[in-house]
Parts: structure tokens; C-alpha cells; sequence
């Protein structure tokens, strides 16, 4: 069986502590932060990177936690960013992670619940055979997005010492990043003062990302007229039957489930209706700009042409911008932050695996703020679900890239 080198016990066990104290984030509530776990979190980031030297910590009314690490030579001020909460998959928001030293064949996640991670299921665990992984106990999702990005950055900060020999590093701790990027609009730039940034929020070794979707959300609101059946006929407006028509006018074959790579979508995922009222919730997304502005124009000429055909009932088509491509904010000036990753991952021999991410992260949105701010790996896989893995050897290679920034190498 393998043992632990030092520098993997020392991130297992910082992940280990960090997934244990429970940060879900909660899309139904109307507060940022969304949920008082992520406060828990935030102020255990903030003692310890006090301990760890930094200087200029602070916690704010939005529990975003920023710091600083000064630098003592010359070079661009970076920015280090990852999130506080974990998602809400109606699981347990209790983490229980378990280290397994995987030879290859099957997990047993949960004996009793006879939940295994099955690698005719999974074949990228064939990657890891011989390594340590950690991985979930069948109960909840493991965390990793985005505690390993949290740890990658904190045992970075801790070996730095409370400052580096390049140019000064600030840090930043978000909430809500699971719910719409909601804690990252509410940072002060002022206590984020840099060049460009990295988010540490992505999957598998290697992993970078400098292109995401554009994205918004759409809420349909049909107010119909409500009537008995003793004399609805000629009276009766049904809101869901109108919202019905409408999703029927949506192409089925561009949705989540029917596309990839850099095709785009409409996602209609959510419904609440009575006999008065309907609303509908819909997700765009796209990675090209002219394709995410056809969508949401297509939405209002369907939202148009309903209120045309049905003059009796009230139909609204609202759609917020959410988050852009980062790839939209790329220059030649702020370039400089994708080609010292690419530089340094080469230097320490880390495979580049370029991808397209349909999805976004925290950088999505700083970076059309004026922050270029890319996106590498933590090295996990299987997201949002029971079987989210960690390889530990590759949350040390995110560690080893993160300090080897840090320091300007």
C-alpha cells in the first residue's frame, strides 16, 4: 500500500478539514451570503490566514475573505480565487470524505447503502491506479469544487510565509458561486487590486480553461385569466396552457442533454403554475457571442408573438445577464497572466489540457470586470455528485503550480 509523501499529507489533511465544515450554498434564499455555514467557513479562512502572515485580511458584510501577501521584489500583482460554498444536489450537506489507496477495480463507496464508483462506469480511474483518492462516503458530494482549489491556495499561502519574493499576491474567498456567481459581484476591488487573476476551480490534472459559456436566465411570466367551468368558455385564460405552447416553440435537440462541446442552449428548468398565474425559468447559454444574443432575442419574439395570439393575458419575458466568456475579455495587454500558466505548468512538466468549459466560473465574471482571470485544475472529477474523486497526487501538482505563481517562477 502507498503511504503519504509529507506535502500530501499536509494538503489531504487541509482538505480533509476543510470539507468537513459544511458550506452549502441555498439558491432559494435572497441573501449573500446564502447560508450562515459559509460565514463558519469564511471565518476559519480568515484565522488562518492570518496565522499564515497575510496581511490585510478582512471578512466583509458580503463574507467575501480577501488578503494579501506582500511581495518583496518586482512583478505584476496576481490574484488567487476560489469559492466557499459547496452545490445544493439534495444530498447530505455533511461530508464524510474517504482516503482509498486505489489498485484498480471498483470503490465501495457505502457498504451498508451498497453504493460503488464503478469503473466500467468511470474509466478515467484507470488514470489512478496506484495513487491515493479520495473520494466520497455515497452520501453527499465531496467538495472538492471547490475546496481543493481553497486548499491549493491556502498551503500555498502557508509555505510563502507571509510574503514572496515576487510582486504582491491577493487572495480571495467568495460565497454563492454555485448559485450565479452571486458573492463574487459583490467583491471590493479595492482590497483586490491586481493585474490578472487565476481561479483554481478546475477539473481533472493539466486542465485549463480561458473559454466559458455567456450566460443568462430567463423568467417567463404569463398572468392568465382565472375562471369557474360554469362560465369559462370565452372567459378562461389558462397560464399553463399557454406555457406549455410556449416550450413547445423551443427546439428539443438544443438542450442540455442533446448537445456538447461548443453548441449552445436553451435549458427551460423550472415551472410554477396555477389557474392565474405561470412563471418559467429557463437557462442560455452559448460560448459564441452572436449565438447567446440570437437566443435571448429568440425568447423575446416567442414571449411577443404569444402576447399577440393571446391579447387577453399579461406575458413578460425578463432575461439577466449572469456571466460572459472569458475568452471575450482576452487582450494583448492582459495575455501575460494565460502565458506565465502555460510557462509554468510546462516548467514543471504538467500536461496543458485546454478546454472549452460549458459552464462558467468566478473568473467569467472578473474577467469582464477587467481582471483577466483563467481558470486551472484541482485535479478532481464527477462534480456535483456521489462520485466526485480526488486524486491526492494531483491536488499536490495544483498546489506545487499555485506556490510556483506565488513565487514567479
Amino acid at each position: 500500500m502507498n503511504t503519504l509523501t509529507p506535502i500530501q499529507q499536509g494538503v489531504t489533511d487541509r482538505f480533509f478539514r476543510y470539507v468537513r465544515t459544511e458550506s452549502q450554498s441555498d439558491a432559494r434564499a435572497t441573501t449573500v451570503p446564502s447560508t450562515e455555514s459559509q460565514w463558519t467557513f469564511a471565518r476559519l479562512l480568515v484565522d488562518e490566514l492570518t496565522t499564515a502572515g497575510a496581511t490585510d485580511v478582512h471578512l466583509s458584510d458580503t463574507c467575501v475573505v480577501t488578503a494579501k501577501i506582500p511581495g518583496t521584489g518586482e512583478g505584476p500583482a496576481i490574484g488567487f480565487c476560489s469559492h466557499l460554498d459547496t452545490v445544493d444536489v439534495n444530498l447530505s450537506p455533511t461530508v464524510n470524505p474517504q482516503l482509498t489507496h486505489y489498485e484498480g477495480g471498483d470503490i465501495c463507496l457505502n457498504a451498508e447503502r451498497d453504493l460503488w464508483l464503478r469503473a466500467a462506469d468511470h474509466p478515467e480511474l484507470a488514470a489512478y491506479e496506484g495513487q491515493p483518492i479520495v473520494h466520497t462516503d455515497g452520501t453527499s458530494v465531496l467538495g472538492a469544487d471547490d475546496k481543493a482549489g481553497v486548499t491549493a491556495i491556502m498551503e500555498a499561502v502557508t509555505e510563502l510565509g507571509g510574503q514572496t519574493p515576487h510582486g504582491d499576491i491577493y487572495i480571495a474567498f467568495v460565497p454563492d458561486e454555485e448559485i450565479g456567481l452571486r458573492g463574487v459581484r459583490t467583491i471590493d476591488f479595492d482590497r483586490f487590486p491586481v493585474d490578472y487573476a487565476y481561479t483554481v476551480d478546475g477539473g481533472e490534472l493539466g486542465e485549463v480553461v480561458e473559454t466559458t459559456f455567456n450566460a443568462a436566465t430567463a423568467t417567463i411570466t404569463i398572468a392568465g385569466v382565472s375562471a369557474h367551468p360554469m362560465n369559462a368558455k370565452g372567459n378562461l385564460v389558462n397560464p399553463i396552457t399557454l406555457a406549455m405552447e410556449f416550450a413547445n416553440q423551443l427546439d428539443a435537440q438544443e438542450t442540455p442533454e442533446h448537445t456538447e462541446g461548443r453548441e449552445g442552449f436553451i435549458w427551460l428548468n423550472g415551472i410554477d403554475g396555477n389557474q392565474s398565474t405561470c412563471t418559467m425559468q429557463l437557462s442560455i447559454r452559448d460560448h459564441d457571442r452572436e449565438g447567446y444574443e440570437e437566443k435571448k432575442q429568440r425568447l423575446r419574439t416567442l414571449a411577443d408573438d404569444l402576447a399577440a395570439a393571446n391579447p387577453r393575458a399579461t406575458i413578460t419575458c425578463d432575461i439577466v445577464d449572469v456571466y460572459a466568456n472569458i475568452s471575450d475579455a482576452k487582450t494583448p495587454e492582459n495575455s501575460v497572466g494565460s502565458e506565465r500558466l502555460h510557462a509554468t505548468m510546462r516548467r514543471l512538466g504538467i500536461e496543458i489540457k485546454e478546454i472549452d468549459m460549458r459552464g462558467g466560473t468566478d473568473g467569467s465574471w472578473l474577467s469582464n470586470q477587467g481582471v483577466y482571470t483563467p481558470n486551472y485544475f484541482t485535479g478532481a472529477h464527477n462534480f456535483h455528485s456521489i462520485y466526485e474523486f480526488l486524486p491526492v497526487p494531483s491536488l499536490e501538482r495544483c498546489y506545487e503550480l499555485t506556490l510556483a505563481l506565488m513565487r514567479g517562477e
